[in-house]
């Protein structure tokens, strides 16, 4: 009788590792493909939300990647979701919706209490980065809530610049116009205006250059 109760506790744990397996498995094939009913049944079954891949992504980074906004919309529902959870490149789920251009996202994730204002690379950095369309849009929604205009990487790069290099000429006319100070420079001694020639980008820099002859103080006529 004791063997017998043995083998199927033994079975009983079998199982249970089996099962958790398989949802491990379902859950992020569920996020690629932007499953938001299969996503919603593993939740209610018990299944973590901040389950992470062999990669260390969670599912929540792993949809705005994917452009799976559906199933964001409902991992954002989960029970002790960590809204921060960062990968193994210290980026947070703000961050990559701030660089893939998902407006809606980045709003939610605001209201969520997401940090805007990290240490190291920031969300508005990424926003900078980006080439989407709607990029200036969600610059200003993080300004709105307090983002560091000039906030510097961990080699002292800023928003600017990053938008110099990589962004539209609208980001660099959003953050200039909110008074992003053109004149720095980062570790390397590049200003935004050398990142945009770095770039090839001659009329991003005109630009910034303007800008920076804009700050300086008159200087009388002899």
């Amino acid at each position: 009788m004791k063997r017998f109760r043995r083998g199927l506790l033994l079975l009983c744990l079998m199982g249970c590792a089996m099962a958790r397996a398989g949802s491990y498995e379902d859950f992020f094939a569920a996020v690629e493909r932007d499953d938001a009913s299969a996503i919603t049944t593993l939740l209610l079954r018990g299944f973590d939300v901040n389950t992470r891949n062999p990669k260390g992504q969670v599912g929540l980074t792993l949809a705005l990647h994917a452009g799976s906004l559906k199933v964001f919309d409902v991992l954002l529902l989960g029970s002790n979701l960590q809204v921060d959870a960062r990968n193994a490149q210290d980026e947070s789920p703000l961050m990559v919706a701030a660089l893939r251009g998902h407006v809606g996202a980045v709003r939610s994730l605001i209201a969520r209490d997401a940090d805007v204002n990290k240490t190291g690379w920031t969300p508005l950095h990424y926003a900078a980065t980006g080439a989407q369309p709607q990029q200036p849009e969600i610059i200003a929604l993080l300004l709105e809530h307090h983002a560091f205009i000039d906030a510097e990487s961990p080699n002292g790069t800023t928003p600017l610049m990053m938008a110099a290099h990589y962004g539209t000429r609208e980001s660099v006319q959003m953050l200039l116009q909110e008074g992003a100070d053109p004149s720095l420079k980062n570790q390397l001694g590049l200003g935004a205006a050398d990142f945009a020639l770095r770039a090839s980008r001659k009329d991003i820099a005109d630009l910034i250059a303007a800008a920076v002859r804009q700050r300086q103080p008159n200087r009388g006529r002899w």
